[in-house]
């Protein structure tokens, strides 16, 4: 064992040797899951008789020292020192800004393991592998078909339990307010919705804090390659459906899409491993699955099916699996997942048919339009260049309030944070964290059931007007001042919430029916679901049924609601809020149009300046504003309304509110990830010196960042050695050398901690001295190393003290080979920083491993040396370092003049990586620093 180096990155000093001091890296994850069977327990001896110093804490159930937040709802730290309240790179920031965290978040940040993406590539591995059946395609279709038909199947569950809950809130509410008692009206709403939201918030708070919020900014760093405990975990999936269900069914401002995408991955997570530890179920079915390549590619996959059973959109899932959260796609995974959302959508849509909040329609597999596609818009319109200048205006809107929402709600995120940290008791903060959404449930019904009484009824007169789709349905011409417009309402779905109800005429020859029935329009939006409100919103020819103010009135009430509601201690998303808010500032643009050109019905060349027009430009405005999301976005919009006539002014609005967001906040997914300082690598790194210059990471070496203080084991190490560094160190991975046939150590691959930790519980891989070495694949097996937690953290720690005091283990030896992941990556100090990022990320790595020239351990990276914030800082003092040598290479060039009378060249100290400027090609190596970065990269090069 070998400890080389030393790096100012890691964190606690450490002394086990008493000679070298050892600090903590990141602490990366494990490979797939298995629990260790303790079958042999080695003699005890009393923790009292330790002679070892420094130890950090004790042993936790996953295997490392140090665990992140449990609940990072109450985790904060307070940033108001280094961090003002608008400081750039906080909460507003644009991206081409890497977030800039506090010393304690960066503490936090360290504490998320990484895992890789591939298994562990060693001989117990491959003897795994060879007792597998043959790897055919037919299991993998099969398998992506039964998530797709789970997911579609909890997806049809969800819809109509909320459809149901929504029914009997609304119908009864509505029978209160016809009879103009708005006292009782809102009794109901309250004490129902309140009931049924305590249930669903005391069940996150209490249960599975881990199922609150919408879970895929999680999933995106579980894809991306951090792990975070407890997001698939059979009792997640269970809470979230029923406080999604709940919440959304209450009547909160919330949609249930996002949680419905997390179900996915938890679907595919957990049915493609046939077991459960929750459960205690392990069934001999799908067995070759469990590794983490498969594993990850089935939870992207149900994140996928998540999608299309939300919207009814299987390309969409597809796309937003491939473009927001999944990290490593291939085309063969592409074929996969598209099969697995068409099943996902058609398991849905089919008993979606028969069913309307559970019942039976009598229509089973009669897959109509009115179900099957979410939002359909009935009236395609043929539109002019002229739409793209209201488009860019309303693209403009989405990205700015986009950022908006995005900014207030990681501020109240932060202020939740501060407030309930500062609560001593727990229970007093669960108490809080139940209270929340509770309060904000009655503001919001106090809202919806009072303020439409401050706005007038709005009369309107009808014609029927047939339609061989849809059947027959009213149009209704308003009247203003006496005088007859060609403005027109539709009636149906419409709440007439304490207007007079009128009576309905029929003409004499039966074409025309005519009515004196009146209507509130701000009721029509408040007092229904998130879903039926986007409908009427979208509604074609309807260009007076809202007016200005009472829209804008709705759009404040829900913007403030849905921007608090997001992040509270209940299961629910935003796509549905953020669908209606871009609806209705679009629907309010469409109206000012309508107010200075006035209306064209059918007018095919200006038929397009129509309110229900602009709010679907506006909805997929403010969607794309918020999340940033481009390709996907814009196929989803399409399969939710069939308005295929529309495609190309939607991809303007997208790409310009994608523009302008992009100056004010990272994308909400991303910002909430900074926010929990859990680990993500974007696709490409943005990295800045102290200057604002951006700089190119071709002129840097990996050797720039890596992490040096690296704690090496010989392929044949003592039982005693690795016990002493598993309880004196934090690090999760561990480089092991062997001998080369010429007797020279060699680097021969790596071994995480968890790994050293199972073979230590297990006596059977021990060799004693004077015993001949054999590579014995079958000492520990596969599904023994591969675990997700201890069984019994007391007794492997007391293990380990045990080992490391007990003399008889001083000699006993374990032989590493057979147990190495043999593809561990490397890289050369010197190589390109650019490229390191690159296989890093694109490979998904855990540890990559640095070599110098010479073939000798140097240093390791990990996820968190390569995140944007390190990168920064880390190069940024190489600049300093690179400018104070050039500063002593031009004293000593000028004082080498004046010797030799001004005729010889520049010099510098020995050893310095500094090239001359009049050779700029030449290069020296020291610590993976190359003098192309001197030259490029010195103040007066600038």
């Amino acid at each position: 064992m070998e400890v080389q180096g030393a790096s100012e990155l890691e964190r606690e000093s450490v002394d086990f040797t008493g000679s070298s001091a050892l600090r903590m890296t990141e602490i990366p994850s494990e490979a797939p899951k298995r629990t260790v069977d303790n079958t042999q327990t080695p003699p005890t001896l009393s923790s009292q008789s330790i002679s070892l110093r420094h130890r950090p804490s004790r042993l936790s159930k996953y295997g490392v020292a140090f665990q992140p937040p449990e609940d990072d709802a109450i985790h904060y730290h307070d940033d108001a020192k280094e961090m003002p309240f608008f400081a750039k790179g906080r909460d507003f920031e644009s991206t081409f800004t890497n977030h800039k965290y506090t010393s304690e978040e960066k503490e936090t940040l360290r504490t998320y393991e990484s895992q890789d993406y591939l298994p562990s590539h060693s001989e117990v591995y491959k003897n795994w592998i060879k007792r597998q059946p043959s790897r055919l395609d037919w299991d993998l279709w099969v398998m992506m078909g039964l998530i797709g038909f789970v997911v579609g199947f909890i997806g049809f569950l969800l819809h109509q339990t909320i459809e149901w809950l929504t029914d009997i809130r609304i119908n009864k509410a509505s029978e209160y307010l016809a009879v103009d008692n708005l006292l009782l009206a809102w009794g109901w709403c309250v004490g129902f919705s309140t009931l049924f939201l305590l249930f669903g918030t005391v069940f996150v708070v209490y249960l599975r804090p881990s199922a609150a919020g919408s879970g895929i900014p999680e999933l995106i760093c579980f894809l991306n390659g951090t792990q975070v405990r407890h997001i698939f975990n059979v009792k997640t999936l269970v809470i979230k459906f029923i406080s999604c269900c709940l919440s959304v069914g209450s009547g909160l401002p919330v949609g249930p899409e996002g949680p419905m995408i997390h179900l996915g991955s938890l679907v595919g997570a957990g049915i493609s491993q046939f077991k459960s530890d929750t459960l205690k179920v392990q069934l001999p079915f799908f067995e070759r699955f469990r590794n983490s390549e498969d594993r990850r590619n089935f939870v992207s996959a149900g994140a996928a099916a998540g999608v299309s059973a939300a919207f009814g959109a299987p390309v969409g899932g597809l796309l937003f699996s491939m473009e927001e959260v999944s990290s490593f796609w291939n085309d063969k995974l592409s074929w996969q997942i598209f099969f697995c959302c068409m099943i996902s959508v058609f398991t849905s849509s089919l008993f979606n048919s028969a069913f309307k909040g559970f019942d039976f329609t009598g229509s089973f597999g009669l897959f109509k339009s009115t179900q099957f596609i979410l939002f359909k818009v009935y009236q395609g319109f043929d539109f002019h260049i002229a739409v793209f200048v209201p488009t860019i205006l309303i693209g403009v809107l989405g990205g700015a309030l986009g950022g908006v929402f995005t900014i207030i709600n990681l501020k109240i995120a932060r202020a939740r944070k501060r407030i309930l940290s500062s609560i001593a008791s727990s229970q007093l903060q669960r108490l809080c964290r139940v209270l929340e959404p509770l309060i904000i449930l009655i503001l919001y019904i106090s809202i919806s059931v009072f303020l439409p009484a401050a706005f007038p009824c709005t009369p309107f007169q009808c014609m029927v007007k047939s339609n061989q789709t849809t059947g027959e349905q009213l149009w209704c011409e308003k009247q203003s001042a006496g005088r007859s417009l060609s403005w027109l309402a539709n009636i149906s779905d419409t709440q007439f919430y304490n207007c007079p109800p009128g009576v309905v005429l029929n003409s004499t020859d039966q074409t025309a029916v005519f009515t004196n029935k009146t209507y509130n329009q701000v009721s029509t939006l408040l007092m229904t679901n998130g879903e039926r409100a986007i409908k009427r919103l979208f509604s074609r020819e309807t260009h007076a049924e809202f007016e200005f103010f009472p829209l804008l009135a709705v759009f404040l009430v829900y913007f403030l609601c849905a921007c608090w509601s997001a992040g509270t201690a209940i299961s629910s998303g935003l796509v549905v809020p953020m669908l209606l808010i871009g609806a209705i500032y679009g629907r309010m643009i469409g109206i000012a149009m309508v107010k200075m050109f006035g209306v064209f019905i059918g007018n095919t060349l200006w038929a397009w300046i129509d309110p229900g027009a602009m709010a679907l430009i506006g909805a997929a405005s403010f969607f794309g504003g918020v999340t940033r999301l481009t390709m996907s976005l814009t196929v989803i919009m399409m399969e939710l309304t069939n308005d295929i006539q529309f495609l190309l002014p939607i991809m303007v609005a997208i790409m310009v509110a994608k523009w302008v967001g992009d100056f004010f906040t990272h994308p909400m997914y991303h910002a909430l990830l900074e926010l929990k300082c859990i680990p993500f690598l974007a696709s490409e790194p943005i990295v800045y010196n102290s200057r604002k210059r951006r700089l190119n990471l071709e002129l840097y070496t990996a050797g720039n960042v890596m992490s040096s203080n690296v704690v090496t084991f010989d392929d044949r190490e003592n039982v005693k050695n690795i016990a002493e560094v598993l309880l004196n160190t934090t690090h999760s991975g561990f480089p092991v050398l062997g001998k080369s046939n010429k007797g020279h150590q060699v680097f021969v691959g790596t071994i995480t901690r968890l790994e050293l930790t199972v073979l230590l519980r297990h006596q059977a891989s021990f060799i004693q001295p004077n015993k001949p070495v054999t590579c014995d694949v079958t000492a520990v097996e596969y599904e023994q190393l591969t675990i997700d937690k201890l069984d019994d953290p007391a007794a492997t720690e007391q293990s380990l003290l045990d080992y490391a005091n007990l003399p008889q283990y001083t000699f006993t030896k374990i032989y590493l080979r057979p147990y190495i992941n043999q593809s561990a990556m490397t890289v050369r100090s010197n190589f390109s920083l650019h490229r390191t990022y690159i296989i890093f990320r694109t490979l998904g790595l855990r540890h990559l491993t640095v070599l110098n020239p010479g073939g000798e351990v140097v240093g390791m990276i990990t996820r968190r040396d390569l995140m944007g914030f390190n990168l920064e800082e880390r190069l940024d003092k190489v600049q300093q370092n690179i400018g104070k040598f050039t500063a002593v290479a031009r004293t000593f060039g000028r004082l080498a003049k004046r010797r030799a009378g001004g005729t010889s060249p520049a010099t510098s100290p020995q050893g310095s990586p500094l090239a001359a400027r009049s050779s700029p090609a030449a290069c020296s190596y020291q610590d993976g620093i190359t003098s192309d970065a001197v030259v490029i990269e010195t103040p007066e090069s600038d």
